[in-house]
Formats: C-alpha cells, sequence, structure tokens
C-alpha cells in the first residue's frame, strides 16, 4: 500500500477523528488544521492551531506539509447560528482553501464536506444541483458547494453530504440518543417511528476512504451521501441497542410526546433548555431515506453491521 501526505481540515470533529485515526493506522502522513484541539492526546503532534478564515496562515500552513490529498471537513455545524454570516467558514474557509489547492502541484484530489441539510428531511432532490434546505446551516452548505463548483479544483474532486452519522467519539444529537437509552429515559413514539439513512462511523470513514483514493472525474456524478444502505427504522435501532443493555424500551402515546414539545417550544423562547421540541419532534418522526446508489458504485461492500457498530460504539461509550 502507498503512503501519502494527507491534510486533513476539521480534524478535531468526530468524522476527523476517527479519520485521522484510519489514515495514521494505514502509514500515512497526516496533518490535522483546526481551531479545536484533538479529542485524544495522541493526535496532538498531527495538529495544528489554524484558523481556516485566516488565509496567509492557512497558506503556510498548507504549503509546508505539501499534501497530495486533502479531506476538508472544517466547518460551523450547528443550527444555531441566525445569518449566514454566522457560518463564514463554510464560505470563506473553503473560498481560501480552494485558493490554496489550486497552487498545490502535488495535490492529487480534495474531498469537500457539504451536509444532507441541504436539502430538508423527506425532501429527494431531483440531482446534485437540487436544493431545499430550511435551516441556515444548510443555506450555508448551499453555499459551500455553489462555491466549489464555481472554483473547479484542477485536481480530481468530490463533494460529501454525511447522512445521520454515529458512533465513537460522536456527540449531539446521537450521543443523546445512545445516553437516553442507556439510562432508561428513552421512549416510542407511538407509531410514528422514523426510517432514515444513519450511517456507522467505521462505514463512512471506508466510504470517504473509498472515494478520496478512487477517481470521481465524471461530473455528473460529483456528490456522494455518506451513510449506510438499507435505511434504518429508528424504534428498531433503539430496540436493538436495549438489546446490548437488556432493556425494554417502553412506547409513550404521540399526543403526549407532542403536548411535552409544545412545552419545550416554549421554554426555548426564554432560553431553558428541555430535550424535546417541535423540530426535533418532527425530526424523530419525519421519514429521510436517501439514494447512495452513487456511492454504493465505489464503496461496495461496508465493513461493519449495524451490531457490529452498536458493540463497538456501547464499548466505547462505557470506556469514555
Amino acid at each position: 500500500m502507498k503512503h501519502y501526505k494527507i491534510l486533513v481540515t476539521g480534524g478535531s470533529g468526530f468524522i476527523g477523528t476517527n479519520l485521522i485515526e484510519k489514515f495514521i493506522s494505514d502509514g500515512h502522513d497526516v496533518l490535522n488544521i483546526d481551531i479545536a484541539e484533538p479529542k485524544k492526546k495522541e493526535l496532538f503532534k498531527f495538529w495544528n492551531e489554524v484558523d481556516i478564515n485566516c488565509f496567509d496562515i492557512l497558506e503556510q500552513s498548507i504549503k509546508s506539509f505539501c499534501p497530495d490529498y486533502i479531506v476538508h471537513l472544517a466547518a460551523r455545524t450547528d443550527l444555531d447560528g441566525m445569518s449566514l454570516e454566522a457560518y463564514k467558514t463554510n464560505v470563506i474557509g473553503v473560498k481560501n482553501l480552494l485558493n490554496i489547492s489550486n497552487e498545490l502541484t502535488s495535490l492529487k484530489k480534495i474531498i469537500i464536506t457539504s451536509s444532507m441539510l441541504v436539502c430538508h428531511g423527506g425532501y429527494y432532490p431531483k440531482d446534485q444541483f437540487d436544493y431545499a434546505p430550511t435551516t441556515i446551516y444548510g443555506e450555508s452548505k448551499v453555499e459551500t458547494e455553489r462555491i466549489v463548483w464555481e472554483n473547479k479544483p484542477t485536481c480530481d474532486w468530490a463533494i460529501i453530504r454525511p447522512t445521520s452519522i454515529w458512533g465513537p467519539w460522536f456527540g449531539i444529537p446521537y450521543k443523546n440518543f445512545f445516553d437516553m437509552i442507556i439510562s432508561k429515559k428513552y421512549f416510542h413514539i407511538g407509531n410514528k417511528g422514523c426510517t432514515k439513512t444513519y450511517g456507522y462511523i467505521g462505514n463512512a470513514i471506508y466510504q470517504i476512504e473509498k472515494i478520496l483514493f478512487g477517481e470521481t472525474r465524471n461530473e455528473l456524478g460529483k456528490v456522494f451521501f455518506i451513510g449506510d444502505n438499507p435505511a434504518t427504522n429508528i424504534e428498531e435501532w433503539a430496540n436493538e441497542i436495549g438489546t446490548e443493555l437488556n432493556i425494554k424500551i417502553i412506547k409513550m402515546p404521540y399526543l403526549l410526546i407532542k403536548i411535552a414539545a409544545f412545552f419545550g417550544d416554549s421554554l426555548k423562547l426564554i432560553g431553558l433548555p428541555f430535550p424535546m421540541n417541535s423540530f426535533r419532534l418532527h425530526n424523530m418522526t419525519t421519514n429521510n431515506v436517501i439514494d447512495l446508489k452513487n456511492t454504493y458504485e465505489i464503496a461496495q461492500t461496508l465493513p461493519y453491521t449495524r451490531k457490529d457498530g452498536i458493540e463497538r460504539t456501547l464499548k466505547w461509550i462505557n470506556k469514555h
């Protein structure tokens, strides 16, 4: 296996941590550029504290490393921003990276990470330019993709849209999902459990690697959703986690949960946290099955089953 110099922006995050660990285990020379420190102390020696919005510092860091490949993960990903300006990293940072990458003669490929939220849940895009965001974060990722298309890298490139990814080193919302089941606070919402495209992180890393080291020059297929196929019913998934923990999950009436969501909306208006609100309830009861055909043509056989992922994730939670 050949060894390469791989730059990961935003490598201190959930996906980045797992990706960097895999690259290192495969013998690659890795650099993580991030404003946040790594989640694991063993990864500090691969980290440069750099804000991708600062062009000069970013340029110096990238050119001194001279990567063969780039995986761009750095972004603001929460839903709390009130304007596009709040998500400037998803616009300015991408422009900076593309400008610099086009000057790298050694660069073989660059992956730019977008989000499935360029389309709202339940919307099925007709093609890779069909957008339907309902959040400002989603709008910022539409801008990310448009910037890439307007400033196409000179090397091979691809855009990835992670779906609902879960597993070791994850955070909100799926770490909360596991924690609530573990603490016996989770319940099924009537018969409204949704079916969605989720993705175990081990499979996501496999897919990203296949896309990174494969050839994706066909401009009719530049966008790849990252996730597991087939889609998963959340009630079935929760029951599988419960089985591993010897926990039986109860079912609560939908109307009762809807009342609780309205109560949560009221508390949110005055700045008080509550585990349920209308946005979360809608998210938990709306089907969102993504077409992964493009991805599975490159990454055909995933290395982990959902049961494998559950076992590994529960082991990680127990350890940490």
